[in-house]
């Protein structure tokens, strides 16, 4: 169970804080049941309400920073998706979305990325679905690590570099 003023990734709403637990009142809804109220961190003005009995397979903590830190080094071993075709590539990029997981948003970001060198090398643009998964998974990634890092959004990319780097020359 999570607590009020915690942090927790749900699905396509990314990082959210717990701003509430309590029944909803509104009218068809089961008065009983627990809900967490959530407010998404980057999306202002929104809200998300997610069944307290349901939560578990929708929402889970933050990394925190030292599994933050452990995710940033294993970036290089952390294997890119092979597939070439591409409708079978958007749907393993939806599922990789879909599961909600830093290490399948980075199978992502650096698969898009290598293919886009290869695109950017032979003269051509790069997909409008590889731009479009490269932010999401990006946002999501980058959003999540912002929080667990304590970071401004917009440093994590830097970090997240120089980290590698000190890795590098290790």
């Amino acid at each position: 169970m999570f607590k009020k003023g915690e942090y927790v990734v749900s699905g396509n709403k990314g990082v959210c804080i717990v701003e509430d637990i309590t029944p909803l009142n509104i009218s068809g809804v089961d008065r009983e049941r627990e809900y967490y109220i959530l407010k998404p961190v980057y999306m202002a003005g929104s809200t998300v309400y997610v069944p307290v009995d349901a939560a578990e397979s929708s929402l889970r903590r933050v990394l925190s920073r030292e599994e933050a830190d452990r995710l940033i080094r294993g970036i290089r071993e952390i294997p890119l998706i092979t597939i070439s075709n591409d409708k079978l590539l958007e749907q393993e990029y939806r599922g990789c979305m879909r599961t909600n997981d830093c290490t399948e948003w980075i199978r992502i970001i650096k698969t898009i990325y290598q293919r886009k060198q290869k695109r950017l090398a032979a003269g051509r643009k790069v997909t409008a679905l590889d731009a479009k998964y490269y932010r999401l998974a990006e946002d999501n990634l980058f959003g999540e690590l912002a929080i667990s890092l304590e970071l401004p959004r917009g440093e994590v990319e830097d970090y997240i570099t120089r980290e590698m780097e000190k890795t590098e020359s290790v």
